[in-house]
């Protein structure tokens, strides 16, 4: 039978108020069933946002470093369970095992980051212009926050909201994907267990229209934070500025390697094939273009055709199999036609499909949503499969003179999250650097691989709003506001900016 799951509003694990469940099924093999879970709405979100209203006085008060040891109990949880985490990521979401043991890792790396910010949270000591007064700034929580995750990290990007804005001293109400709820509801369980006081994490499941839409909207809602698709993202950010809501919107990418001539050969490969294929291209910071250098072009389009030919599609977790498997499941049937969708449009538009690009169905990859790992040549820069976030095993290879071509054609989309140039010439990666439009640049690396201790986000249409995660111009400045005080201990009137 399948674990029937609840919300969790004011402290106790409850039924949705309709009664209504749906099912989360496993991507890899659909005949099973992880969890029945709570078909929420409105009355539901109104129960969390009360709750969440009624503890902010409480916890916003408690001293920070207490909240931080909160995050650090709930990050050695997750290491005593991490592997049992991870079979269970890599069963509701489909990521193959080593991926799934990384996504509860930086979760890890997450508590343990914000835990410690519990001791700092920073402000600022200036000298005063005036005799006997003393001038400093400091962070104060905001409120209740909305927190709305995507799918493709059902452990990681949950725990990039929730632990700044548990240790910054605000109450949530927290909607995961309605693909993967069985992953958050985990999460939430180890966080509750590690000692946050009742009403301050509220988890309501269900679907956008019915749960994450009246949360936005909530009156006593102050902010929001996504991550998601773009026409999503934008919808929310549109409402949140009719309502004077702080907003953090993270949404789409279409991220390029570029490859020059004087590459190592080997590692550009590598990282081509780790960026387009790693968690089947289901990744905001896929490596969905590779943009490559006349010289090189042909050596390398026949290397990574060669070991993407090698890679094997399947179930990460089909027995003998579980260290060798390289590509999983698309996370949906409707995703899964998604991105077949994308490959016709590509054939349609002129590309050559030079690998790939049709289901995977072989041995028991028959019950799951599998697509072959897939390369377009022939790709020019105006069409859709090189302007449009896929999200699947999808690449293109284009052909490029010069280096100044190539940075143009990665620039030359709708979004700015992450770029990544190989090339052994300091003087080249510099240009790079530099010229790139994007919020993450990589040299001699792959578009993946963001750490947790600085901010990520990006440019154009990639987000709206400040950046999620760690260092200086993260998640903390989304999540506190800045008080100032001035204290005159004088014993007399003293006016500052006034001449005397």
């Amino acid at each position: 039978m399948p674990e029937k799951i609840k919300n969790y509003i004011a402290g106790e694990w409850i039924e949705a108020a309709s009664g209504n469940t749906f099912e989360s099924r496993n991507p890899a093999d659909s005949r099973e069933v992880i969890g029945l879970i709570p078909d929420s709405n409105a009355e539901d979100v109104d129960k969390a946002v009360a709750a969440a209203r009624s503890a902010f006085p409480s916890w916003s008060q408690t001293p920070a470093p207490l909240r931080g040891e909160i995050l650090f109990r709930a990050g050695e949880l997750l290491v005593k369970r991490k592997v049992p985490l991870g079979e269970l990521v890599c069963r509701e979401m489909g990521k193959i095992m080593p991926e799934s043991l990384g996504d509860v890792q930086e979760a890890i790396d997450m508590l343990y980051y914000m835990g410690g910010e519990g001791r700092r949270l920073s402000g600022e000591t200036v000298p005063s212009e005036l005799p006997n007064k003393d001038a400093r700034s400091l962070r104060a929580p905001i409120g209740v926050f909305a927190q709305i995750t995507p799918w493709n990290f059902p452990i990681a990007i949950p725990s990039w909201k929730l632990a700044p804005a548990l240790v910054a001293g605000n109450t949530l109400v927290y909607k995961p994907a309605e693909e993967s709820p069985v992953c958050a509801t985990r999460l939430v369980e180890i966080l509750v267990e590690s000692g946050l006081p009742s009403g301050v994490l509220n988890l309501v499941h269900g679907f956008g229209e019915s749960v994450g839409e009246p949360m936005v909207r909530h009156p006593d809602v102050d902010g929001v934070s996504f991550t998601g698709s773009n026409a999503v993202g934008e919808k929310l950010a549109a409402i949140c500025g009719t309502q004077h809501k702080d907003y953090m919107m993270e949404t789409g990418g279409k991220n390029a390697i570029i490859i020059m001539d004087d590459a190592n050969l080997d590692l550009a490969v590598s990282g081509a094939l780790w960026g387009g294929f790693g968690t089947t291209g289901q990744r905001c910071t896929a490596s969905s273009r590779l943009i490559v250098q006349n010289g090189i072009y042909d050596r390398f389009l026949e290397t990574f055709t060669r070991r993407a030919e090698k890679l094997k599609v399947g179930n990460g977790l089909e027995k003998g199999l579980e260290t060798k498997i390289d590509i999983g499941p698309i996370i949906s049937k409707e995703q899964h036609q998604k991105v077949l969708d994308y490959i016709e449009i590509g054939l349609n538009e002129g590309a050559t499909l030079h690998l790939g690009g049709k289901p995977y169905c072989e041995g028991s990859c028959a019950y799951g949503t599998f697509i072959e790992p897939t390369i377009f040549t022939d790709v020019r820069p105006a069409m859709r499969i090189a302007q449009e976030e896929i999200f699947g095993p999808v690449v293109s290879v284009i052909r490029v003179s010069e280096l100044e071509e190539a940075i143009a054609l990665a620039n030359d989309v709708p979004f700015g999250l992450s770029s990544a140039i190989y090339s052994q010439d300091v003087n080249t990666t510099a240009i790079a650097e530099r010229d790139l439009d994007a919020g993450l640049i990589y040299i001699n690396a792959s578009t993946i691989g963001a750490e947790i201790q600085l901010p990520f986000g990006g440019t154009k249409r990639t987000g709206l709003g400040p950046r999620e995660a760690g260092g200086r111009g993260g998640a903390l400045d989304f999540y506190t506001q800045w008080k100032v005080i001035y204290r005159d201990f004088s014993g007399q009137l003293q006016k500052a900016q006034i001449d005397d």
